[in-house]
């Protein structure tokens, strides 16, 4: 009988410890981190000789003191890589605060559609025209965000991505 009390007494202990590391709150630092998970695809149409299109980016994030968001604000910005000096803002969704003070961690999926000159062909100084000595354009975004404490993360890139610039 006092056996089995203590392999009870044993297995409970075991199963309260294994629930309490189940609890145990992220331990991320106070920077945010991201990592890139991918592209919807690596092809799209110009917006001026093609079908409206859109190409769909995926990267995840980390953030320690959670603190990402806020309202009307600019956090992730990229770059295209034929422009390396030009940044172009975006915004998270505002995140909640409360509940965040021990990290936050999430995915990002941001569309970036070819409408308004947003991806075009660049040749030679020449901005969105379709010339048939050059059909392709190729170019890559490079990311990253910043938090509301100014604490900027790693930069991330895509993968190459292809732009049919004479259509279909």
């Amino acid at each position: 009988m006092q056996y089995t009390r203590f392999v009870l007494w044993l297995c409970s202990a075991g199963l309260l410890l294994t629930l309490a590391a189940c609890v145990n709150p992220p331990d991320y630092p106070d920077e945010p981190i991201i990592q890139y998970e991918g592209i919807s695809k690596d092809t799209i149409y110009q917006f001026t000789n093609g079908p409206t299109d859109s190409i769909t980016i995926q990267f995840s994030f980390t953030d320690g003191d959670g603190n990402i968001s806020t309202q009307d604000s600019a956090d992730i910005f990229i770059t295209d890589s034929r422009f390396p000096s030009i940044l172009t803002p975006l915004a998270f969704p505002v995140i909640p605060t409360e509940g965040t003070g021990n990290g936050i961690s999430g995915d990002v999926f941001f569309t970036l559609i070819n409408t308004d000159q947003a991806i075009c062909c660049v040749y030679n100084d020449t901005y969105c025209v379709a010339d048939a000595r050059y059909p392709v354009d190729t170019f890559s975004y490079s990311i990253f965000i910043l938090d509301r404490d100014g604490n900027r993360s790693n930069t991330i890139q895509t993968e190459q991505i292809k732009v049919l610039c004479l259509g279909q």
